[in-house]
């Protein structure tokens, strides 16, 4: 599973907001965002904070994509 949070950073641009700004909002411990800044999963309470605080739905900040392997193994299902 590849998840690709690239969408919230453009978000926080759009809204001239900085990563500190957003993690002190939404009440954001700093481990947290440096999952976030690696595209690892993070727990859905902290996204929907994250949402509350930008205004916004899961699908304006995150992104599914799957790997080449999970393509390949779901052709072949």
């Amino acid at each position: 599973m590849a998840l690709s949070y690239n969408r919230m950073w453009k978000l926080l641009i759009d809204k001239k907001m900085s990563k500190a700004d957003l993690r002190k909002a939404a009440d954001i411990a700093p481990n947290t965002m440096t999952k976030l800044r690696r595209d690892e999963a993070v727990n859905l309470a902290i996204l929907g904070r994250i949402c509350d605080v930008l205004d916004c739905d899961f699908g304006d900040i995150m992104e599914y994509k799957k790997e080449p392997a999970e393509e390949k193994l779901a052709a072949s299902e």
